[in-house]
């Protein structure tokens, strides 16, 4: 069985005079990583490893949760930075089969795409949310359209 944590970026500034791709957590959106995190923590759905948006605000909320979990630091992969569903989905599919349980930190609406893909299910996704699905899979490869189940879906 295949778990992938779904977790949106926590709210960021929009500061004048930064590319979209610098732009910086709000004090707000620390605090409400931290909280995610603990509440995922709490619940025991701690990711095997996570990977993320080399973007500040993504690389920013995933060091909380990693922090927080008592796991590796994100493993960046820039693909994940502006990539549409279809991108993530090719994404998740090459996960590595030696890992079960992945934590993704992304943007939407990238993110919100693949939990409806994936699972069925519309839910709106705001800066800070987390999704768990979980899979019958084996393979990451064999993960597709509705073959997941919404086990868990929170935010701040």
């Amino acid at each position: 069985m295949k778990k992938l944590l779904l977790i949106r970026h926590a709210q960021a500034t929009h500061e004048t005079g930064l590319v979209d791709f610098e732009r910086p957590l709000k004090p707000s959106g620390l605090q409400d990583a931290a909280v995610m995190a603990g509440r995922i923590k709490e619940k025991g759905l701690v990711p095997q490893t996570l990977i993320s948006s080399p973007a500040l605000r993504t690389i920013s909320t995933a060091n909380v949760f990693s922090q927080h979990l008592d796991i590796a630091p994100a493993q960046e992969k820039a693909s994940i930075y502006d990539a549409s569903q279809d991108q993530l989905l090719d994404i998740i599919s090459m996960l590595n089969d030696d890992q079960d349980f992945i934590g993704l930190v992304g943007h939407n609406p990238g993110i919100g795409q693949v939990l409806y893909s994936l699972t069925g299910e519309t839910r709106d996704v705001p800066p800070g949310a987390v999704a768990l699905i979980e899979f019958a899979a084996d393979t990451w490869a064999a993960i597709g359209s509705k073959s997941g189940k919404l086990a868990f879906y929170d935010a701040p």
